[in-house]
């Protein structure tokens, strides 16, 4: 992986300059590189890892999907359909004993509830679903969501 992408991945609000050191590019050159990034698609966006106290309007559950996929489009349609739903923030076909992963988003208990029950479930291939809800999250992509206080006492053995 290009070492300029590890760098954004790790931490997209670095300064071209900042950047450029780090990567022993020019900075018109980190920021040539990053525009062609943009334009031909490989940065898809940026997000920002919000705490969880910040956001206690929102609800989070990871939807486990099993499908029949269609001849000559495999899981791709479905897919399709279940990614143009709002609430879906990330989509990916999994290996093992469930074909899709679904992260959702909602207010509440009962919004994603009536998604997979209303939506989802009946959704043409899909054979079943099972959610679990996000209770709390302690790291994401590299970042400690919460800082703990350091227990400094150290172990102590017999």
């Amino acid at each position: 992986m290009d070492t300029l992408i590890k760098l954004l991945k790790q931490n997209a609000r670095l300064s071209c300059k900042e950047l450029a050191a780090m990567t022993s590019m020019s900075e018109a050159d980190v920021e040539k590189k990053i525009k062609e990034y943009e334009h031909s698609g490989v940065i898809k966006g940026y997000s920002a890892i919000v705490a969880d106290d910040a956001d206690e309007d929102n609800v989070t559950a990871f939807i486990e999907v099993k499908v029949t996929p269609k001849a000559d489009c495999g899981f791709d349609d479905i897919a399709k359909t279940i990614m143009m739903y709002d609430e879906v923030e990330s989509l990916t076909l999994m290996s093992g004993s469930f074909d899709l992963a679904i992260t959702i988003s909602g207010t509440n208990y009962k919004e994603i509830a009536l998604f997979v029950a209303q939506r989802l479930s009946t959704i043409d291939g899909v054979i079943s679903t099972t959610t679990h809800f996000t209770l709390k999250r302690y790291k994401e992509k590299g970042i400690f969501i919460e800082d703990e206080a350091t227990d400094e006492r150290g172990f102590v053995s017999p």
